[in-house]
């Protein structure tokens, strides 16, 4: 392969990767008992954050969440899911402490991260799940 040809490759790499990352939300989806089901369906790998307004470690965590959802946009998408607002699927997924994180990857539940941890320990059990 030629220079030209290779250069012309990358490119167009670089260009379809561009394409599915736009098509990924890069701030956490809003979900809810009515939309759950659709949001988790309809991306290879979500994790949802399970919180509530008056939960101290929820409010810590959000900045994390916001961040993560921009830096890893394309590979999972996030969505927070207020548990006093949807308690049926808080019920749902026996979420008895939060914040929850859960794992969903091609719409089955992955796994599950309790508590609110630090970026980088959320990055590592997160990249276990792409």
């Amino acid at each position: 392969m030629d220079d030209l040809e290779k250069i012309r490759q990358q490119r167009l790499e670089h260009i379809k990767n561009n394409l599915e990352t736009r098509s990924f939300p890069d701030s956490p989806i809003h979900a809810t008992d009515v939309n759950f089901d659709e949001l988790i369906a309809k991306y290879p790998i979500v994790v949802i954050d399970c919180w509530a307004e008056w939960c101290g470690p929820c409010r810590k965590l959000v900045p994390v969440i916001d961040a993560l959802a921009r830096e890893m946009q394309g590979k999972i998408v996030f969505g927070k899911l207020n548990t006093d607002e949807n308690q049926t699927t808080a019920r749902k997924f026996n979420i008895t402490a939060i914040p929850t994180l859960l794992a969903f990857k091609d719409g089955k539940p992955a796994g599950q991260i309790v508590g609110a941890l630090q970026k980088e320990q959320l990055v590592e059990r997160l990249n276990k799940f792409i």
